[in-house]
Formats: C-alpha cells, structure tokens, sequence
C-alpha cells in the first residue's frame, strides 16, 4: 500500500461505503457507537486501542492490518486498553479470508513473531494471555 495521503482519509472515504445512521437501539451500545465513530476518523488519528477495536471486530482490515503492521514492527507488544500484546492477539484472530487474500501481511506476522519469540515467551503477563496468544499464533499458521 502507497504511503501517499491514504492515512488522512477514513474508513468511509477509503472503503466508499457509509454506514446507515444509527437506531435509537444501537446507540445503547458502546461498541457499535464507537465502530461507526471510528469509521468517519482520519486513520493516522488511530490510536492502539482504536486499531484492537476495529480489528476485533473485522472492520476495514484491508486498511487496519497495514497499519497494524507498522505498530507491531516498532512493538510487538503494542496495547490498547485490555492487555500488552492485545494489539497482536486481536490481529491473529482476525478474518481468516484477509489473510488468504493477504498472504505477504500474513507472512509478514508470521516473521514478526518469529523474531520477536523470546520476549513473547517471557513478557511479564498472565499464563492465560500468554497460552491464549500462542494459541492464536498456532491457528493463524494454518491460514497459509
């Protein structure tokens, strides 16, 4: 992906695709409030935990991954608000289809991790986010 002036530009205005107006029902919850705030945000306004969120939930990958790409090269443990290496966690539990259709990201993650092992295996976390995320690791290799 060109670095020219995609980053100023939000989901909306790269995807060509605006979302309906929200319900009064979907106003009640946060996380669908916050998806389609994020969607109208410049993407270099992202923060980490922006990223997690829109990841998590499979929102503007082909954009969102790139990014989050870039992130996890300057650290592997980047966080948002849950969890150092959420960030990651989240990006290995995404949309399976990206990835087949993404194969040098995937790669890409897969060499990301590997460099990154040693620190993986003995960041100071719990031993169900660290099982989790090499769980995660386990499954996202057979993608490809």
């Amino acid at each position: 992906m060109s670095t020219s002036n995609w980053k100023n530009k939000s989901l909306e205005s790269l995807e060509k695709k605006v979302w309906p107006q929200l319900s009064e029902l979907d106003k009640q919850d946060w996380l669908i409030v916050e998806c389609n705030a994020l969607r109208k945000k410049p993407l270099k306004e992202f923060t980490i935990e922006n990223l997690r969120q829109m990841i998590e939930q499979d929102i503007g990958l082909d954009f969102l991954i790139p990014l989050a790409i870039e992130e996890l090269e300057k650290n592997i443990l980047a966080g948002g608000e849950c969890y150092s290496g959420d960030l990651l966690c989240n990006v290995l539990n995404s949309d399976k289809d990206y990835w087949n259709r993404n194969k040098g990201s995937w790669k890409k993650i897969c060499e990301l991790f590997h460099e990154n092992l040693s620190l993986l295996k003995t960041f100071d976390t719990t031993w169900q986010i660290r099982k989790d995320m090499f769980n995660r690791y386990k499954e996202f290799l057979k993608i490809n």
